[in-house]
C-alpha cells in the first residue's frame, strides 16, 4: 500500500474548478492500492490537510468541517512527506507519490512542481520547464512554429509595451488578424479572461479583462466554422494519444460558464470529424507533447475545418479538468483505459519518471 497525496483549491481563478477536479479523482483512486491524503490551498493560500468527506470539497465546505489542520509539504528530502501542525506537536506523514490537482496558476504553471522537485517526491504530470511553458500561450505558439504545427496567426504583448501605445498596437492586430480575433491572457486557464471580439470598438475592453489575469495577453485570429477537438495524451518516453473528442458549445465559444456551470455544451466521443482529420489530431497532439518536454499527462486542443479538414493547433493543458464531466478521463475511458486504471498508470508514471 502506497500513500497517495491529492493537493487542491490554490490561489488562481480556477480554485472552484479544482476541487471539483479533485473530489472525482479521489474517488476514484483504488483503495486496495494507495492509502490517499488531501492537502487543501485556500484561496488566500493557506495549506491544510483535509481528513473529511471528500463530497464537502466543491464550493470551498471543506473548510468549515472542522476536519482541516494546518499542514505543509517538506523541502526537505529526507522527511519526503508532509508536516503536520497537530496540537499535540508536529507530525510526519510520508507521502509515495503525489497528485497536485491545480489548474491555472501557483499549481499547473511549474511553480509547485519546483516545490516537489525540491522535496524529491515524485508526482504526476509534467516537470517545471514544461508546465511553465505550456502555461504561456505566447511560449507554446512559439513552439508549435518552430515545429511547424498549423496554428491560427496570433500577436502577443506585454502589459508595458501595450500601455504605451494601446492604438498602435490595435492597429496592428487589426492589419495582421482582422476581426474577429479571440483575446486571452497569456497565463490562465478554463477560458478566464477571454474575450471573442468582434469589431475594433470592443478591443480596449477585451484587453482590459485580459490584463486582469496576467501581464501578458496573446490575440488570436479567430477560425471561423471550425469544431474544436481535444485529445489526451498519457505517457512518459512513448506517449499514447486517445480517441478525439469534439466539443459543440453552448455559447459562442467554450467558455468558463460552458466548461463548468451549463449543462448544454455537447460533447462527441469520438469527435464527428473524419478519421483522417482525427489521425492528423493525434498526431499532432503527440507532435507538441513531445516538443514541449511533457510527461505524464496533458490534453491538446485544436480546431478542426468543419469544411477543409483542415487541423489548427490551439493550446495544450497540463493538468485538465478532472471533473465527472471533464473531456482528459472521458477520452481515455473510451480508448480503453477507465478512470481508476488511469488514475493507477499516472501515479506509476509519475514514480518512473
Amino acid at each position: 500500500m502506497k500513500n497517495a497525496l491529492v493537493i487542491f483549491g490554490g490561489v488562481s481563478s480556477e480554485h472552484a474548478v479544482s476541487c471539483i477536479s479533485a473530489a472525482a479523482v479521489i474517488e476514484n483512486i483504488p483503495r486496495d492500492k494507495y492509502a490517499v491524503y488531501m492537502l487543501g490551498i485556500t484561496e488566500e493560500g493557506a495549506w491544510l490537510l483535509y481528513e473529511g468527506d471528500t463530497a464537502l470539497l466543491p464550493e470551498d465546505r471543506w473548510l468549515a468541517s472542522g476536519r482541516c489542520t494546518k499542514a505543509v509539504l517538506s523541502p526537505d528530502r529526507t522527511d519526503h512527506g508532509l508536516l503536520v501542525f497537530r496540537e499535540s506537536g508536529i507530525e510526519h506523514l510520508s507521502i509515495d507519490v503525489v497528485f497536485p490537482v491545480l489548474h491555472g496558476k501557483n499549481g499547473e504553471d511549474g511553480t509547485l512542481q519546483g516545490l516537489l522537485e525540491i522535496a524529491g517526491m515524485p508526482y504526476v504530470g509534467c516537470d517545471t520547464l514544461s508546465c511553465a511553458m505550456c502555461m504561456d500561450k505566447a511560449v507554446t505558439n512559439l513552439i508549435a512554429d518552430f515545429v511547424g504545427v498549423p496554428q491560427a496567426k496570433w500577436l502577443s504583448v506585454t502589459a508595458h509595451d501595450y500601455q504605451k501605445d494601446p492604438s498602435a498596437f490595435r492597429k496592428r492586430a487589426e492589419e495582421y488578424l482582422g476581426f474577429p480575433v479571440f483575446v486571452k491572457p497569456a497565463n490562465a486557464g478554463s477560458s478566464v479572461g477571454i474575450t471573442k471580439v468582434k469589431s475594433r470598438d470592443a478591443f480596449f475592453d477585451a484587453m482590459e479583462t485580459a490584463f486582469r489575469e496576467d501581464k501578458k495577453v496573446v490575440v488570436e485570429e479567430s477560425v471561423e466554422n471550425a469544431l474544436e477537438v481535444e485529445c489526451a495524451v498519457i505517457g512518459n518516453g512513448d506517449p499514447m494519444a486517445s480517441v478525439v473528442g469534439g466539443i459543440v458549445p453552448c455559447d459562442e465559444f467554450y467558455t468558463y460558464e460552458a466548461k463548468y456551470i451549463q449543462a448544454d455544451s455537447e460533447l462527441q466521443i469520438p469527435a464527428q470529424v473524419p478519421l483522417e482529420t482525427q489521425n492528423a489530431v493525434r498526431e499532432a497532439a503527440i507532435q507538441m507533447f513531445t516538443a514541449l518536454g511533457c510527461q505524464g499527462l496533458a490534453r491538446a486542443d485544436f480546431f478542426a475545418d468543419k469544411k477543409t479538414g483542415r487541423v489548427l493547433f490551439n493550446e495544450i493543458n497540463t493538468i485538465p479538468g478532472f471533473t465527472p464531466i471533464s473531456m482528459y478521463p472521458k477520452l481515455l475511458e473510451q480508448s480503453g483505459v477507465p478512470y481508476g486504471k488511469l488514475l493507477d498508470r499516472l501515479f506509476k508514471l509519475a514514480q518512473e519518471k
